[in-house]
């Protein structure tokens, strides 16, 4: 009797528990919910450049066959790989690209709409906090479209290699070449360890777009990026020196130093999972002065958002 009792008040203390879990937890939920309804361009730009990209590649399989046996007549393996991954790198970066910019726009178009079009007064009046809107908002950029980025890169390539085989087959050809040379399960662990990286370098860059987002009436892009230049050109007239451009550069590219172990820079390419340098990235300075800033301008931007009211 005495260990039934025990047992029931234990499941009674746990139930509020996860009761006040759930209630912490569902307001960001529904809020991330509400990013991808009324934003479907998170997911819709990247799909229609994926679509374009597969278009492209079906056109290039002209005269695949014979290209294919002109890079297996090279004797150095290294270089085969490079020539046959060539298209699946390529389509990589400019899902990148495109993702990148989608998700600078998301941002500084993220607080600046509700109070354009004034429904952040409907919001506001829901029990969401200013905190959780503004942190599901930042999600977008650092979780949701870098996960979004990795399946839409896996299936173009998936679909690449697929079309790359029929064509090859067709021509009386082994496709065999293509998954022998290239390490199709270890790109895309890169690959996924590669949009980590990026997603916690470039946090500062997604910060300050949302504090601009929340604090300007009117052309958020010139506000984000003149300040910037206008800094560069000052600095330039004034001392003859362009540190500031090269700090804007390492917030933009310098994960890649930290995160990756090159083999030169003249050719940064990663032909084995040894190369991943984790807790040199985790160790480097600047990642964790980007978060500290990225923090304080998320901080400004939720303060922002609390006493800005409609344009």
């Amino acid at each position: 009797m005495n260990a039934v009792t025990h047992s029931s008040t234990e499941s009674q203390i746990q139930q509020p528990a996860a009761g006040i879990a759930q209630g912490a937890t569902r307001p960001f939920y529904w809020s991330l919910w509400r990013e991808l309804w009324e934003n479907r361009s998170i997911y819709i730009a990247p799909l229609i450049v994926a679509g374009v990209q597969v278009f492209g590649f079906a056109i290039s399989t002209t005269g695949l066959a014979d290209r294919r046996r002109d890079v297996l007549l090279l004797g150095d393996l290294l270089k085969q790989r490079h020539q046959i991954e060539q298209p699946y790198d390529i389509a990589a970066m400019m899902m990148l690209f495109i993702v990148f910019i989608v998700g600078v726009f998301y941002c500084l178009e993220a607080l600046h709409s509700e109070r354009r079009d004034r429904s952040i007064l409907f919001w506001k009046s829901l029990p969401v906090s200013d905190l959780t809107t503004v942190l599901s908002k930042v999600t977008i950029p650092l979780v949701v479209m870098p996960m979004v980025a990795f399946a839409i890169i896996v299936c173009v390539q998936v679909i690449m290699l697929l079309m790359t085989s029929v064509n090859l087959i067709v021509h009386g050809m082994s496709p065999a070449s293509t998954w022998t040379l290239i390490p199709f399960f270890q790109n895309w662990f890169v690959l996924l360890y590669g949009l980590i990286a990026i997603a916690l370098w470039q946090a500062p860059i997604y910060g300050w777009l949302l504090l601009v987002s929340g604090c300007v009436r009117r052309a958020t892009f010139l506000w984000a990026v003149l300040p910037l230049i206008a800094i560069q050109i000052f600095e330039k007239i004034t001392f003859g020196t362009s540190y500031f451009g090269s700090f804007l550069r390492y917030r933009l590219l310098g994960f890649a130093p930290g995160a990756f172990d090159f083999q030169s820079r003249a050719d940064p390419t990663i032909d084995s999972l040894a190369q991943l340098t984790p807790g040199r990235y985790l160790t480097t300075p600047g990642l964790w002065l980007g978060l500290l800033v990225a923090a304080a301008f998320l901080a400004a931007a939720v303060r922002m958002r609390r006493y800005r009211g409609p344009i």
